[in-house]
């Protein structure tokens, strides 16, 4: 059984209830949106479920019977399968706008909903993403799943730091690996991107061959962290750049992969367009390119793109659960000085690198240097984020962080 992790996002939650009449809570599947909403609201709002066939063909029958009979405050699981119900749930909000907290929403497909509810419910809901669990959220939880598979004493956990975080890499953060230790998780990554495959996939595009795009997201994963090459994909897989893209759209719309664009600011060189594409968990990706072991996950030569995908998800995931959206780049020159992220926070670009070793080095902050020298006074203290367990100082405007410390 799944024990519920408390979710950094829960204060968010309440203080947009507290402000809107209506919340969408949008995600992955699995990222743990009914568990989250059920555990906040389970004396205050009643919980449906729009998946299930019955309830679903009686929602779209009859909206306002349905209503009637469901009334706020209430919780609506998986609106996608009824969006019908949107227009009538604003025609319930209008009749007393001033009341708040009177309807949540779930979703995990954020084109569809988007659509639906700016047409329908714009000025009335506030819109939230969660993600899977983050490194805050995951500490107790995640280190008992650890030690049950490893069959360690706890003290032990201080004796293998690095083993351990490649340990996470590999299992990933979805919600039912953190708090289940017992889960093959081999088995639930399969599973889950067939489930994805079956039902999220084929509800918003038509897609043939299922086979075709599972391969598509392997070429993929091969790639995270690397300038997307979409003529170098085409010509690998066999399909035109236009269905690429396409396809890359509806994986980041259901929150599958973080796409990251590069940086632009008013200096002379030139910046190459070509975006990076990210998985949005790492279990997925470490599933998706064939790794079994953490072992093989530190030492191959996808470990680089594991950590920097472990690091910018993290930060996704700290603006998301606060209720921001996102200022996250990277930063390329046509000369080939780079910096992984670039972070815009209150007016300031803040540069990291990120580095799959224990052991950083001043040379590592050299990209940093660069962009800091381009952008003077917008660029804040640049930083470094490693493996290992210390903070070191390597400028003025230089740290080196462990992960831990996000």
């Amino acid at each position: 059984m799944q024990n519920y992790i408390k979710r950094a996002i829960e204060p968010t939650i309440r203080q947009a209830l507290s402000e809107f009449p209506a919340l969408l809570l949008t995600g992955p599947r699995q990222s743990g949106k009914t568990t989250l909403l059920k555990h906040i609201f389970r004396q205050t709002h009643r919980y449906v479920s729009l998946e299930l066939p019955d309830i679903h063909a009686a929602a779209v029958a009859d909206p306002r019977g349905f209503l009637a009979l469901n009334p706020a405050p209430v919780i609506f699981d998986e609106i996608q399968y009824a969006p019908e119900l949107l227009p009538y749930i604003k025609e319930q909000i209008d009749d007393n706008r001033d009341k708040r907290g009177r309807y949540i929403l779930t979703g995990s497909q954020n084109i569809l909903l988007s659509e639906r509810v700016t047409e329908s419910l714009a000025g009335r809901i506030a819109v939230l993403r969660l993600l899977p669990i983050s490194l805050r959220e995951e500490t107790s939880e995640l280190e008992k799943a650890l030690l049950w598979e490893s069959g360690l004493p706890s003290a032990s956990l201080k004796v293998l730091p690095v083993q351990n975080l490649w340990q996470k890499l590999l299992r990933g953060w979805y919600p039912e690996l953190v708090s289940e230790p017992d889960r093959n998780i081999s088995l639930w990554h399969s599973n889950y991107i067939q489930t994805y495959l079956e039902r999220d996939l084929r509800t918003i595009r038509d897609v043939g061959d299922l086979l075709l795009f599972q391969n598509f997201l392997k070429a993929l994963a091969a790639r995270s962290g690397s300038l997307l090459n979409l003529a170098e994909m085409s010509r690998d897989l066999g399909i035109s750049q236009n269905t690429i893209k396409a396809w890359i759209s509806v994986l980041e719309a259901t929150f599958q992969i973080i796409v990251l664009r590069p940086y632009f600011g008013n200096v002379s060189k030139r910046i190459v367009k070509t975006p990076k594409v990210y998985f949005t968990d790492t279990g997925t990706l470490c599933h998706l390119t064939g790794l079994k072991d953490a072992e093989h996950a530190a030492s191959g030569p996808m470990s680089g793109a594991i950590f920097e995908t472990a690091v910018i998800s993290e930060i996704f995931k700290a603006f998301m659960n606060r209720g921001e959206i996102p200022g996250i780049y990277f930063w390329r020159t046509s000369t080939g000085t780079e910096v992984d992220i670039v972070v815009e926070v209150s007016g300031k670009l803040i540069p990291i690198e990120i580095k799959a070793t224990s052991t950083p080095r001043p040379q590592m902050a050299k990209g940093i240097k660069a962009f800091q020298k381009d952008y003077g006074d917008k660029a804040g203290t640049g930083y470094v984020i490693h493996m290992g367990d210390v903070s070191l100082p390597f400028a003025p405007k230089v740290t080196a962080v462990p992960f831990d410390c996000l």
